[in-house]
């Protein structure tokens, strides 16, 4: 079984952690135009920046995005 890469939940994750996009820009060293291109799925985030985020939003990196099941 595969899986494709869904929509970003970042935006969802963010109103539950109390945080703002430039907040969270902010910790990760990032411009808040990034934060932005992925919550409108843009760009997909490397695995290093997906880390970074469920770190600092306390979830696990899976729940970044909606998983798409491939039917493989």
């Amino acid at each position: 079984m595969t899986y494709q890469v869904g929509r970003c939940q970042l935006r969802e994750l963010l109103l539950k952690n109390d945080m703002t996009q430039v907040e969270l820009a902010e910790k990760l060293s990032i411009m808040p135009q990034q934060i932005q291109h992925y919550i409108q799925n843009n760009r997909v985030m490397s695995l290093k920046v997906a880390k970074n985020i469920s770190t600092i939003l306390n979830c696990n990196i899976e729940e970044l995005y909606e998983w798409i099941e491939d039917g493989t």
